[in-house]
């Protein structure tokens, strides 16, 4: 019975749930915009939403700033920690951490992946929408 609560307790760190009762945007911006409110060329985007103290969303990152790098200027990259925006699982409508959103140019959602996501999965999905 203790190791069957002990599971269960792993087994929620790894999958936060992200409760609210906000219908999530089909665009990340109007006019797409980053952080800090510079404008942004418009490329596709990769939001991913996550936290800091949750043990995949830990193991994303490091893929996720190699990523920035190696899609600089093809597309964007976004790491969005809910512990510093809470406001943000809202308005992605996100149920679970972490979370990754595909947006095409225009800022229309392509793809969304919920849990961890390998460097060849989301290398793979960029070349499916044309960004190599």
């Amino acid at each position: 019975m203790i190791a069957l609560g002990v599971i269960l307790l792993l087994f929620t760190n790894c999958s936060d749930q992200v409760e609210n009762g906000s219908k999530p945007e089909t665009a990340y911006s109007q006019s797409p915009m980053d952080v800090k409110n510079q404008q942004v060329a418009k490329l596709p985007m990769l939001v991913d939403l996550g936290k800091g103290t949750c043990i995949p969303c830990k193991k994303m990152k490091p893929i996720l700033d190699e990523l920035k790098t190696e899609y600089e200027g093809k597309a964007v990259v976004r790491i969005i920690d809910l512990r510093d925006e809470p406001k943000e699982a809202g308005r992605y409508g996100i149920r679970l951490i972490p979370t990754q959103i595909f947006f095409d140019a225009e800022g229309k959602e392509i793809y969304r992946h919920e849990g961890f996501l390998d460097k060849q999965a989301i290398k793979a999905k960029f070349a499916e929408m044309g960004v190599y």
